[in-house]
Formats: structure tokens, sequence, C-alpha cells
């Protein structure tokens, strides 16, 4: 059993990993309140305290007393690399515009490479902006597949989106590029809507009945840059559009697929101020030394 570490003091958060089996519960109750529909993966109290114990990490990040957020990782190997797999991070939403995700993600990599491992991997909704801007656009994590119904349809999830799509990424904790985004933060406003200006649209929308974006059609890629388009509030398409889900779902899906098989990577991910509206895209460049061949 492994000793728990020092407490990380950020903000006025503090964290650590868990440790007593009341902030176990705790961390239970967390994420099944904050996952809503998607409860059922949510790990159980005596799990959370079995993946401590025996190569995982438990952490959380604490307001005073008061569990504001928490990130749940375990060993995993592909036949050639070990890493750490982020199974969830789940913040309440109090302290979501606080920056507790990104708080919590920092002190995960900071355990993991005293661990001495280089990588974490996770897994995300590719419609999530709020998950997309944390993981790719702060973190510099690299979408690495596209997972189509990866859990399956999940016990709570119903209405026209059950579908569990899921996007890989991969971080590697110690290249100089995360370490350098990590300090100096992303890419400014102004660079990143001057790139989404210059790339080809891989997913069209247009303004539906609700005033909402609805996909109406799919592109591969025609340059040397590209922008996937998703919601930019998922939420507000599931309470006011939700007839509208599976042909995000699909779109989306089927962008990503021609942009993997041209050998695009998705590289950030930019909220772009549109004529008094806010949109949300994934940005795409051929990856390194990679031969892609845009269409057109």
């Amino acid at each position: 059993m492994r000793g728990v570490s020092e407490a990380r003091h950020d903000a006025g958060f503090r964290l650590r990993r868990l440790a007593k089996p009341e902030e176990f519960r705790q961390a239970e109750e967390l994420q099944r309140a904050v996952l809503g529909e998607e409860a059922g993966l949510a790990l159980p109290a005596a799990a959370q305290r079995a993946l401590q114990d025996h190569g995982g990490l438990v952490v959380g990040a604490f307001a005073e007393v008061h569990l504001a957020g928490c990130a749940l990782s375990t060993i995993g190997w592909d036949g050639t690399t070990l890493y750490h797999y982020s199974h969830l991070v789940v913040v309440r939403p109090e302290y979501q515009a606080h920056h507790v995700g990104l708080r919590l993600k920092a002190f995960q990599r900071e355990e993991v490479l005293a661990l001495g491992l280089g990588e974490i991997r996770w897994a995300f909704d590719p419609l999530h902006g709020r998950a997309a801007g944390l993981s790719v656009g702060r973190l510099g994590a690299r979408p690495d597949r596209y997972l189509p119904h990866y859990f399956g349809r999940l016990a709570e999830a119903g209405g026209p989106d059950p579908e569990s799509d899921r996007l890989l990424v991969r971080w590697e904790l110690a290249s100089p590029a995360i370490e350098q985004r990590l300090a100096e933060g992303p890419p400014d406003t102004a660079a990143r809507l001057a790139r989404w200006r210059g790339s080809s649209p891989l997913v069209e929308t247009d303004l539906g009945e609700t005033g909402l974006r609805v996909p109406t059609g799919v592109s591969e890629p025609s340059g040397r840059s590209a922008a996937l388009e998703i919601p930019y509030d998922l939420g507000t398409v599931r309470s006011h559009a939700p007839g509208t889900l599976r042909r995000w779902r699909h779109a989306v899906r089927d962008a990503f697929r021609a942009a993997f098989d041209l050998g695009f990577v998705a590289d950030d991910f930019a909220i772009v101020p549109v004529e008094h509206e806010k949109r949300a895209f994934y940005l795409f460049a051929p990856a390194p030394g990679a031969a892609a061949t845009p269409a057109g």
C-alpha cells in the first residue's frame, strides 16, 4: 500500500490523494451527481479504495472540507507502453469556473510522473466542448482514435442520443511542447481565430429552427488546416434541440474518421466568436512527418 502524497495548495484548493473511507464515499456521490445520465460510469467507493492501493490514483480538490472535484486513473498497458488511464474527472458545477479540472489534471500529471510513467490517456465525449477545451485546447493532449459507441448503451442514458462515442487522447507528460503549454497557456484568441479563418470546414452547419446550429454536411480536409465544428454548448442542444443530437453525433464521427484517414491530427481546440455567435471547433493539421493527402 502506497503512502498518501503531500497535499498541494493551489489558489485556495488543496489537492491530494484521497485516503479515508468517507472521502471515497464523497467521491462516489460526487460522480453520480455530476454525471447525470452517464452515472453508470461512476466508480464505487470500494473500487476506488482498491484502485488507490494497487497502482491507481484517486485524487481530489478540496475547498476547505468540501470535495470540489476528483480524478480517477489506473495503470494501463497496450502491449508496448505502460501508462496511466484516466477514467474520470468530475467537478461540481459551482466550481467549474475555477479551473478545478485543470488543477486536478496538473496534479495527476505530477503524481504519474513521480510513479516513473510518461503518459496519461483518457477518453471523452467528442461533442462535449468543455472536455475538449480542457483536454486538447488547454492541456495539449492529442486525439488518437475515435471510438464509436464505446460503452454501448449506458443504463441511465435515453432519449435521442443514447450512443456513447468517445475520443481517445494521449498526453505525453514530459514533452517540451506540453511543458510549454502548461507554463504559458494555449495560443491566444487572435491566433486561433486567424487559424480558423484559414481552415477548411469538415462539418458544414446552419442555424436550425430553434436558433441552434445543425450539421448539414461533412467534407474531407482540403488544405493544410481544417476545422471540425461541434455544438458550442452540448447541454443546450440536449435541452432545446434533442432531435439534432443524432445528426451531430454522426457528422462528427464521419468527420473525425475522414481526417484521421488522411493523416491529420487535432492539435488544438478553439471557441470562435463569429458575428455575435460563439462556435466551437477542433483544429486539425497534418501529423508531423505524415504524408497527408488533402482532398481537392
